[in-house]
């Protein structure tokens, strides 16, 4: 067992299987050692899991939840890059997280928090990385939170 899947236990997180394209998409592309990661839903067993709006009807809390869904959704994608290998990840270079919220709702960088500290808790240092955070009129299903990421990868 690697570094990382030994981590990924002790944390007590378990990979979902990879989310199936809902368009005409890759999961993940992988390019010079950088794996482009299509934006993942809050989606559990290819199911919207949270939809809706914050705060309307989720409460921030339930949203950053929702943000460490499609992390782990991210991650399943990334682990089919590496080849079931997350310790060729070497780091974690950009996020952009999309919350599903009310025009006037403005805690959408506490929400994208759970996927950002997530891929801090799993790779450390390697999991800090450069972030944007966005709240959208509306998500793919209506879900509640969609995030995308690149990270970099040994051969």
């Amino acid at each position: 067992m690697g570094k990382i899947a030994a981590r990924l236990t002790e944390l007590g997180l378990v990979l979902p299987q990879v989310p199936r394209p809902v368009a005409n998409f890759l999961p993940y592309r992988v390019d010079a050692g950088v794996v482009y990661l299509a934006g993942q839903t809050n989606d559990i067993d290819h199911v919207p899991h949270l939809t809706g709006k914050v705060p309307t009807d989720h409460s921030p809390e339930v949203a950053q939840q929702a943000a460490h869904i499609c992390a782990l959704n991210l991650l399943a994608c990334l682990n089919a890059a590496c080849e079931g290998d997350l310790d060729r990840v070497t780091t974690c270079l950009m996020v952009r997280g999309f919350v599903n919220a009310t025009p006037d709702f403005d805690k959408v960088p506490f929400v994208i928090n759970g996927a950002s500290d997530l891929f801090v808790a799993l790779f450390g240092e390697a999991g800090k990385h450069a972030r944007t955070a966005i709240g959208a009129a509306t998500l793919p299903r209506q879900a509640l939170v969609e995030v995308d990421a690149i990270f970099r990868i040994r051969p």
